[in-house]
Order: structure tokens, then C-alpha cells, then sequence
């Protein structure tokens, strides 16, 4: 692996952490290695579940994939705020 890619994955852990395969959850956003979708990550949180018990009651997830799954949702709202006010 590359310096330039062992870097990347340091500061960006979405691509690491997040993966899209049409065959999986209909192409949804998933985390790498299982059926769980950034939807679902966020709509947990959205009720109230906070970070502990998400990892607890979902153990194949770690602290690093929820905040993954929060920053590919806010750069998603971001590149549709930034191609509206294009």
C-alpha cells in the first residue's frame, strides 16, 4: 500500500468503512463486511440510540464505522447543496 493510500484511509475512513454493491441492501450504503446501511445507523441515532449502545447491541459495528456513516451522509447533503446553489 502506498503512502499516499495509507494516508487517505487515515484521514478518510469513509472509503474503508463504507462500500455501495448493487447485489447488497439494493445498492443501499452499507459498512463494509455486512447488511447494515448508513440509513439504519442514522435512523438509530435519530431515536435516540447513542454510539455505546449501537456497539452493543450491533458488535460487528465499532465507533469508527457510525462516525463513517456520519460524514458519507453529511458529504452526500453537502454535494446536493453545492450542485442546487451551481
Amino acid at each position: 500500500m502506498s503512502d499516499k493510500t495509507e494516508k487517505n484511509d487515515t484521514t478518510n475512513p469513509i472509503s474503508k468503512y463504507i462500500t455501495i454493491h448493487p447485489g447488497i441492501r439494493s445498492g443501499k450504503p452499507c459498512i463494509t463486511g455486512t447488511r447494515i446501511t448508513v440509513a439504519d445507523i442514522l435512523g438509530w441515532l435519530a431515536t435516540g440510540m447513542s454510539m455505546e449502545e449501537i456497539e452493543e447491541d450491533f458488535p460487528e459495528i465499532r465507533r469508527a464505522h457510525i462516525l463513517a456513516a456520519l460524514s458519507f451522509s453529511a458529504n452526500r447533503a453537502q454535494s446536493i447543496k453545492t450542485v442546487v446553489y451551481a
